[in-house]
C-alpha cells in the first residue's frame, strides 16, 4: 500500500504533526497555505489527507482538485469552514474533534461568572487609571446563589459540576436531560419559565438552532428575577442582544458576560458600551492545552483511517466498513430522515429511541443504522452532533436505546424499519423503507399507510378525514406562491384520522403554517426539513 500523505495547512501543534510521522505517514506541514485559496487548490491533489483549524476554508473548488484526498480533519468542533455536501458528494470524510475544548470552555464561563460577581475588569481599567474607587464596585458572592443553566450537555455539565464545588445551587433547562441524569450531576431539572423565574445568575450552553435561536428573548428576559446577570459562552444568536440591552439600561439586568456574538467578528453590538457588560473575542477555546488536545486527536483519528479505515469522530458518515457500505449507505438515510422527522415533531424531552428492524434489514450490521436514528432523533436540537458523538451523548443524557430485529417478519417489503420516540408527553412513530431504486421512503406514520419519498422542504399534516381540506390546502398553497413536488395522502379509515404529507419547493414560512393550521380539519400542521 502506497505511503499515505497528509497535508497540514493550519497552525497545529508539533506534537500533531510527530503522530503522523510515528505511524508512517508522510506529512507536509504548511501552516500558512490555508490562507491561500489558489495554492492550496493546485496542491491538494497529492494528498490523502488534510488536516486544518479554521483559517483554511474547504471549498467545492478546492475539493474538486483533490483527486486522491479521504479524509479531512478538523482540530476542533466547528465544521463551518468545510462544504460538507461537497465533501460528501466527493467521498471525502470529515471528522472533527467534538469534546476537545469541553473544559477549556466551561472554564471560561465559570470565568466569566466571577468576573461579572466582581466587576474585575471595571475595578481593573480604573485602578490602572490611577483611581481608587473601592466604594464604586460592589460585587456579589457566588456561594448560596442560584445558578441556571441552559443546556446541560457535555460543557453544561462540567459547568454544573464546577458550580457546586462553589457551593451554588444549580438548576438545569434541557429538554434532553433525564431525571435520572439530572439526579447524577446533582442538578435540579427545571423548565424554563421556572428558571428564569429562580435564577440569579444564567448561563447558556446550548447549540445554535431554530429551536434555541433567542432562546432569551425580549420576552423571555422580561420573566427573569431583578438583578439577574447573564453569560452566554456557547453562541452568538441565543440571546436578543438589542433587548438585553434594554433590559441592562432599565437596570432589571444586572450584568452580562458574552464570549459570542451574533455577528462575528463582532465589531459593534448593542452590548457594547454598557458599563455592566464584559465582552471577549470567542475566547472559549482559546487555551494551551485545549489547542494541543484538539490537535493531537485529529491527528490520532486520520491516521487510524488512513492506515485501517477505522472512522471517528465523522460529522458526514457513519461507522461502517467498506464492504458494507454500498447496502448500508440507503438504509442510513432511511433511519436518519426517519427519525429526524419525529425529532421535529417532538416538542417535549426524549426518554427513549426504539428502531425496529424487519425482514432483510435486520440481518444486516445495524449499529450505524441505529446510530443514524439517534443523530436524526437528536439533531434537531443539537446541532453539532454527528453519527459517532450520538450514542454517547444520548447514553450522557440518560437516553434510552433499544433495538429489535425480526429477521422473518412477513411485510409487505423485503425490508422495514420503524423507529418510535418515546417523548414525555407521548409517544411518536413512523416506519419506512428503500425501494430498488435506492430511494428511502416513508411508508407509514401513527400506523396509517403513507408512500412518501423525503424533500429538502416538507409540510406535516394531520387532520380529520372529511370534505373540503385538500381544497383549501392546495388553495393556501398556491395564494402563497408555493409549488408542490409530491403530494402523499393516507387514513386510518374513512371519516377517522388522516395524515397528508407534502414535498414543496421552498421552506414554508410561519404565516403560512398558522394560514394551514387555521383550516377547521386540520389538527397540527408542522414544516419539517431534511
Amino acid at each position: 500500500m502506497p505511503t499515505p500523505r497528509v497535508l497540514i495547512s493550519d497552525a497545529l501543534s508539533p506534537a500533531a504533526v510527530q503522530i503522523f510521522k510515528d505511524r508512517g505517514i508522510a506529512v507536509d506541514f504548511q501552516p500558512d497555505l490555508g490562507k491561500d485559496k489558489e495554492k492550496l487548490s493546485q496542491v491538494i491533489g497529492d494528498y490523502d489527507g488534510l488536516a486544518i483549524r479554521s483559517a483554511t476554508k474547504v471549498t467545492p473548488k478546492i475539493l474538486e482538485k483533490a483527486d486522491k484526498l479521504k479524509v479531512i480533519g478538523r482540530a476542533g468542533i466547528g465544521v463551518d469552514n468545510v462544504d460538507i455536501p461537497a465533501a460528501t458528494a466527493k467521498g471525502v470524510i470529515v471528522m472533527n474533534t467534538p469534546f476537545g475544548n469541553s473544559i477549556t470552555t466551561a472554564e471560561h464561563a465559570i470565568a466569566m461568572m466571577f468576573a461579572l460577581a466582581r466587576q474585575i475588569p471595571q475595578a481593573d481599567v480604573s485602578t490602572q487609571a490611577g483611581k481608587w474607587e473601592k466604594n464604586r464596585f460592589m460585587g456579589i458572592e457566588l456561594t448560596a446563589k442560584t445558578l441556571g443553566i441552559i443546556g446541560c450537555g457535555n460543557i453544561g455539565s462540567i459547568v454544573a459540576d464546577r458550580a457546586q464545588g462553589l457551593h451554588m445551587k444549580v438548576i438545569a433547562y434541557d429538554p434532553y436531560l433525564t431525571p435520572e441524569r439530572a439526579l447524577d450531576l446533582g442538578v435540579e431539572k427545571v423548565e424554563l419559565d421556572e428558571l428564569l423565574r429562580r435564577a440569579d445568575i444564567i448561563t447558556l450552553h446550548t447549540p445554535l438552532t431554530d429551536k434555541t435561536r433567542n432562546i432569551l428573548s425580549a420576552e423571555n428576559i422580561a420573566k427573569t428575577k431583578k438583578g439577574v446577570r447573564i453569560i452566554n459562552c456557547a453562541r452568538g444568536g441565543l440571546v436578543d442582544e438589542a433587548a438585553l440591552r434594554a433590559a441592562l439600561d432599565s437596570g432589571h439586568v444586572a450584568g452580562a458576560a458574552f464570549d459570542v456574538f451574533s455577528i462575528e467578528p463582532a465589531t459593534e453590538n448593542p452590548l457594547f458600551g454598557h458599563p455592566n457588560v464584559i465582552c471577549t473575542p470567542h475566547l472559549g477555546a482559546s487555551t494551551t492545552e485545549a489547542q494541543e488536545n484538539v490537535a493531537l486527536q485529529i491527528a490520532e483519528q486520520m491516521s487510524n483511517y488512513l492506515l485501517q479505515g477505522a472512522i471517528e469522530n465523522a460529522v458526514n458518515f457513519p461507522s461502517i466498513t467498506a464492504e458494507e457500505a454500498p447496502k448500508l449507505r440507503p438504509f442510513v438515510t432511511l433511519c436518519e430522515k426517519l427519525a429526524s422527522f419525529l425529532g421535529q415533531l417532538t416538542e417535549a424531552p426524549i426518554k427513549g429511541i426504539r428502531i425496529e428492524y424487519e425482514g432483510a434489514v435486520a440481518g444486516m450490521n445495524t449499529r450505524a443504522l441505529t446510530t443514524a436514528a439517534v443523530t436524526g432523533a437528536l439533531k434537531p436540537f443539537l446541532q453539532d452532533i454527528n453519527m459517532v458523538s450520538a450514542p454517547v451523548v444520548a447514553r450522557e443524557r440518560g437516553i434510552m436505546v433499544e433495538e429489535v430485529k425480526r429477521e422473518n417478519a412477513a411485510r409487505d417489503y423485503e425490508s422495514f424499519v420503524r423507529i418510535t420516540l418515546d417523548a414525555e408527553d407521548m409517544p411518536r412513530h413512523a416506519g419506512g423503507t428503500v425501494f430498488q431504486d435506492g430511494k428511502p421512503r416513508v411508508t407509514e406514520i401513527r400506523h396509517i399507510a403513507v408512500d412518501a419519498e423525503f424533500a429538502p422542504n416538507m409540510i406535516y399534516v394531520r387532520n380529520a378525514d372529511k370534505p373540503g381540506f385538500i381544497g383549501a390546502f392546495g388553495s393556501l398553497l398556491g395564494e402563497a406562491g408555493v409549488n408542490i413536488a409530491t403530494f402523499s395522502l393516507g387514513r386510518d379509515k374513512p371519516g377517522g384520522d388522516a395524515i397528508c404529507f407534502v414535498a414543496v419547493d421552498e421552506p414554508v414560512s410561519p404565516e403560512l403554517l398558522r394560514r394551514i393550521e387555521a383550516i377547521p380539519q386540520v389538527k397540527r400542521a408542522r414544516a419539517v426539513r431534511f
